[in-house]
């Protein structure tokens, strides 16, 4: 179980994020392309699991008890991989090849270049099918449990694909309790806002009905996502969902909320503007592996 945070603690996880958004920004920057607002959105909940929750080895990244993270939504792969390498498990420079031709860094996660991932990813909604599917080998292998769990990472976007709910379905019927999804509810997708595309609301309702235990946090406070994550590992019965509330585009005014970033990099003087911004908000606290 994580342990409760410190106001120490908290402050460390509040450094490493703002690093993180800043190697968001400057990796998207050296790309040309890829996805600006869900990565800067969901830097808070990565850093409280990859520097917090998660039972994880950077150093022994194949380490069979391992709790196993699945990021569906594959197109904000780079706070993953700015996480990743922020936690040790390659290094921060490398992140510059983002999106290059021969990089292990794709634009969405390829398990064969980059072995540490536990999938590719690209296909909305499939993450928490190979999740569930994860979950019940898991059970198969060891029938008196690992000990481990299994994080799936979604988009609110993607849950309009209906093999969301199928895997939700399956889930709850073989009462995965050792299965945690956190949904980023930031109200965005590629062509605006969530409910003007296809509305999704109630979550809660919808998420009930297939009996799952769900918890809604501010995705930005670091004891909510903590506590949220503590309450889900004793939940014993059925498998749990974080609906995170998040600001798109978190950390930099410029791009938050508007569904326009969704898609597209900084330019060259939008990223000095968003890493000005991100420097003077949280200051720059350096980690061990730059």
């Amino acid at each position: 179980m994580s342990h409760k945070l410190t106001d120490q603690k908290k402050d460390e996880l509040a450094g490493i994020a703002n690093n993180i958004r800043q190697s968001i920004i400057e990796m998207l920057l050296e790309a040309g392309s890829g996805h600006t607002a869900g990565p800067l959105g969901m830097a808070d909940v990565f850093t409280t699991l990859y520097f917090h929750a998660l039972k994880h080895d950077p150093k022994n990244p194949e380490w069979e008890d391992r709790d196993r993270v699945v990021l569906s939504n594959g197109h904000i792969c780079p706070v993953l991989y700015a996480t990743m390498a922020h936690a040790g498990y390659f290094s921060v420079e490398e992140l510059k090849t983002l999106r290059k031709f021969g990089s292990r860094l794709q634009g969405h996660p390829h398990r064969e270049y980059l072995p540490m991932l536990e999938t590719s990813s690209g296909p909305l909604g499939s993450g928490l099918s190979q999740a569930v599917g994860m979950a019940i080998a898991d059970r198969m292998d060891h029938a008196n449990s690992s000990g481990r769990f299994f994080y799936c990472l979604m988009s609110d976007g993607e849950l309009d694909a209906g093999n969301s709910w199928e895997g939700a379905m399956l889930a709850a019927k073989e009462r995965l309790y050792n299965l945690i999804a956190i949904v980023d509810r930031n109200n965005i997708q590629i062509d605006g806002f969530t409910e003007d595309i296809m509305p999704l609301e109630s979550l809660v309702a919808k998420w009930e009905s297939w009996n799952w235990h769900v918890i809604e946090i501010d995705g930005h406070n670091f004891e909510e996502i903590n506590n949220a994550i503590n309450e889900a590992k004793v939940v014993f019965n059925k498998p749990s969902v974080i609906l995170a509330r998040t600001i798109p585009g978190k950390g930099v005014r410029e791009f938050e909320r508007k569904f326009e970033w969704h898609g597209k990099p900084p330019g060259k003087e939008e990223a000095e503007m968003a890493l000005k911004e991100l420097r003077t908000f949280g200051g720059k606290v350096k980690s061990e592996h730059e």
